[in-house]
């Protein structure tokens, strides 16, 4: 066994991410025995000791027979008085399953906002701390109810990712309808087994594909949201639903994601994935070199042209000439302020505007 899987078996904090077709049969109908058979899984690793959080799709699909709908709606108003009554079926479903164990469940919905706040992303990590040391279960979901199109993120998967960090976890168990990585679709025929992704190189030639009429992920999704967590230092394995126990019990099964070998800190994290960006700088060369190469601060003599209605403490994009994105900082200044110091030598400023533009310490290479 690899060291990326023991080091999955033996995770003492585990987040288990259940997509909608783990929970769904194949005409698209929540089924509760489904998830009830997940938390067995879940239960038996939890007894093993490891602490779980739940990331939990199906909200939409599970209010689909309750508003007699012949089918997963298209339109946004639709879809959110779906998941308005579906979000009390999944977590009593969830609730029910756990029951059996004597276990509490906790419900916690979270937007793209609610991570991309600093604040909000904090109140965020203290409640799933809270629920774990209260030895109740968390289950979390996007809020469907109230997320936009603007403002989702895209699908459970990434939240998962992003959750995976927030709650300082050894590992993530993404649960799928495929059990694990191909390099094309297996369900077209001569697709590659892919068991271990340890760099770059071993995805040469993976074409992933979107999602089912059930779900809003799919394979490009699962893909991009466990390298995102991999990149954060979080070792990610993706399997079948149907493997569920095996998966949990002792990582066999699946693809499982090498994780980079220092973990990420939480504030660079959230300046590389979790924060929205509220405007960009734009670099010259040297500015490109000394930031991305040199791991330097970005002084204003660097910058040769910014937009965006930015505030001090805000995340910003940094691009180079050809206006490519190259790292992500928190800016010191304002935009207005900021506007008046472009290509000035610090020693040509005011005392109180000596400071870098972003400092090295906010600043994450992209």
């Amino acid at each position: 066994m690899s060291k990326y899987r023991e080091a999955i078996r033996t995770a003492r904090s585990v987040v288990v991410k259940v997509g909608t077709t783990a929970l769904t049969t194949p005409s698209g109908m929540f089924d509760a025995s489904r998830l009830a058979r997940l938390a067995d899984a879940i239960e038996g690793r939890m007894k093993a000791g490891s602490d779980v959080v739940i990331v939990s799709s199906g909200s939409i699909a599970a209010g689909i027979e309750p508003l007699r709908l012949s089918k997963r709606p298209t339109d946004l108003a639709t879809k959110q008085a779906a998941a308005s009554v579906g979000q009390v079926a999944l977590v009593n479903a969830w609730s029910t399953a756990f029951a059996r164990y004597d276990r509490v469940v906790g419900q916690v919905l979270l937007t793209a906002h609610d991570i991309s706040e600093r604040v909000s992303h904090t109140n965020a990590q203290r409640t799933l701390d809270r629920l774990r040391a209260l030895h109740a279960v968390a289950i979390v979901n996007e809020n469907d109810t109230v997320a936009t199109n603007e403002i989702r993120f895209g699908d459970n998967d990434r939240l998962s990712a992003l959750v995976a960090h927030l709650v300082g976890a050894d590992a993530l168990v993404l649960l799928s309808d495929i059990d694990g990585l191909y390099d094309a679709d297996p369900r077209k025929g001569n697709a590659r087994f892919i068991p271990e992704v340890a760099g770059p190189d071993d995805l040469d030639g993976v074409v992933a594909g979107t999602g089912s009429h059930l779900g809003t992920g799919g394979m490009a999704s699962k893909l991009s949201s466990a390298l995102l967590a991999a990149d954060a230092g979080v070792p990610v394995l993706l399997a079948a639903a149907s493997d569920v126990a095996t998966a949990l019990k002792d990582a066999s099964v699946g693809t499982v994601f090498a994780p980079r070998p220092e973990r990420m800190s939480a504030r660079k994290f959230w300046v590389r994935y979790a924060a929205e960006s509220a405007g960009a700088l734009t670099l010259d060369e040297g500015a490109v070199r000394a930031v991305v190469r040199q791991r330097r601060s970005l002084l204003p003599a660097g910058i040769i042209a910014l937009s965006g209605r930015f505030y001090g403490g805000d995340v910003v994009e940094l691009r180079g000439p050809d206006e490519t994105m190259v790292a992500r900082g928190v800016v010191a200044y304002d935009a207005t302020e900021l506007a008046g110091m472009l290509g000035r030598s610090t020693s040509d400023l005011p005392a109180e505007l000596r400071r870098p533009a972003v400092h090295a310490d906010d600043l994450v290479a992209v």
